[in-house]
Order: structure tokens, then sequence, then C-alpha cells
């Protein structure tokens, strides 16, 4: 499910203005679709590779496969259009830590934006709760709009092969300024800690990408490991041509430096 900055407002802005109005909001059409818009120009600045517009609708298309698990299924998409609006990977000191997303940042977005647009004050904080619930991506299983929105989130993990290997391309793309040593690293740790978990998906329909997100998650995990090792076995081999440039060649040479 692609999507381009050039078709982004034909339909785009109509599925805000829609979760907006029945959401309560009661500001005029035309103020709804410019705070719309401002957003599609968030999700849309340069160096997003992976969490720009074609992201935003891919998680927008799971919330609809979901919805019928929601209680609030137009907040939650609300919650899906905020969750990534802050983002800046490269302001971030460690990928396996948090990566480029500011959910609490966007979280005070969302209110402050819903809330001008006369969105009930109750709505616009249950949209940020929505958003802030994301930095762990551990819902409440009683809560079934966050558990549809944290797997929407993380329903690319269960992606068809391709589209799995465009997302890690993506994400590469997006942390490029990180050294290939400390992203392997970072990526694995990340990896690790879905896999030790006991399900990744907290919906009941969302627990039908279970099994392929953790086939996904396997492979990948054992690529990076052998990727390690190999640039553990340059790292090493660069340290001994090194030590060896540096050690002297000739007798004369050994009892001038000795």
């Amino acid at each position: 499910m692609g999507v381009t900055s050039l078709d982004a407002p034909q339909w785009f802005l109509a599925s805000w203005t829609r979760s907006c109005v029945g959401a309560g909001a009661t500001a005029p059409a035309n103020e709804i679709r410019a705070v719309g818009q401002q957003l599609l120009d968030r999700w849309d600045q340069p160096g997003r590779s992976f969490h720009n517009l074609r992201h935003l609708a891919e998680v927008l298309g799971r919330v609809d496969e979901l919805s019928e698990e929601t209680h609030d299924p137009d907040l939650v998409r609300l919650a899906a259009w905020y969750h990534g609006a802050v983002f800046d990977a490269k302001d971030k000191a460690a990928y396996s830590h948090k990566g480029g997303e500011d959910e609490t940042a966007s979280a005070r977005l969302a209110l402050e934006e819903l809330t001008a647009l006369g969105v009930p004050e109750a709505s616009a904080r249950r949209v940020a709760h929505l958003v802030n619930a994301l930095v762990r991506h551990a819902p409440d299983p009683t809560d079934f709009d966050c558990a549809v929105l944290c797997d929407a989130d993380l329903s690319m993990l269960a992606s068809e092969p391709q589209r799995y290997k465009e997302y890690l391309r993506d994400v590469r793309s997006e942390y490029a300024h990180i050294p290939d040593d400390r992203y392997v690293t970072a990526r694995i740790a990340i990896l690790t800690k879905l896999l030790d978990r006991a399900s990744l998906f907290s919906s009941p329909l969302g627990a039908a990408w279970e099994e392929p997100a953790r086939q996904n998650l396997d492979a990948e995990l054992q690529r990076l490991h052998k990727a390690r090792r190999k640039l553990e076995a340059q790292a090493a081999a660069q340290t001994e041509a090194a030590q060896t440039e540096a050690q002297p060649t000739t007798p004369e040479q050994a009892s001038t430096s000795g």
C-alpha cells in the first residue's frame, strides 16, 4: 500500500477530516484540513525513509482492519496520524533505545492541535494517551484501542518477505549516520527483545500476524549475527594489519626502536 506526497491530499485529508469530525471537532472544515495538511508535511519531511506517508497509510489501513475490536476507532485513527508526527533520527544518540520517533512530543502536539479544533478535551487527551503508549509497545490487554494501535504499528513485522526487505532497507537509510557495527549491534538488541516477548501482538485479530512476524524476525536475526561476525573479523584483520605495519622490518630498525 504505497503512497506519495503527490496523491496524499486526494484521500489522506478526507480520511483525516472524517476522523476529526467523528471525534467531535467543531472547527470549520478548512481549519481541520489545514491541520491535516501540516501533519502530511511532517510525515513527508526529508530523511523519513520509513516513517513516512507510506508507513502512515499502512498503519491507518491496519487500524481499519482491526477497527471492529476498538471502542472508538476515530480516536485510534487520530492517534495513528500523530504517532510519528515528531521525528528526527539524527537527534537520537542511540537507535537501540528509542529511534527517531518522539512519542511524548507527538502526544503533546496531538493534545494541542485537536483541542484547538474543538475536539472535546477528554477525547484529545485519550488520543495523546494512545500515542504515548507506543513508547514501549506493551499495551494494557484490557485497553482494546491501545492494543489495536500498537498492533497496527508493529504489523510491518508480519509483512511479505519482499516488503520486509524494503522495510529493512528504509530503516537502515533513516539511520545511515550510524556506523554498521553500532547499527547491527543495536538492531540485534531490538530483535532479541521482541522475540523474548510472550506475544508480539495484543489484539485478537492481530494475533494472526504472530507467526509470520516471528519468522521475519528470526531470519533477520540470523543474518545480523552473520553480519556482526563478518564485521568483527574485518576489524580484527585491520587491527592485525596495523600492528604488523608498526613493527620494525629490519634488524637495524629493531635495534633503533629498542
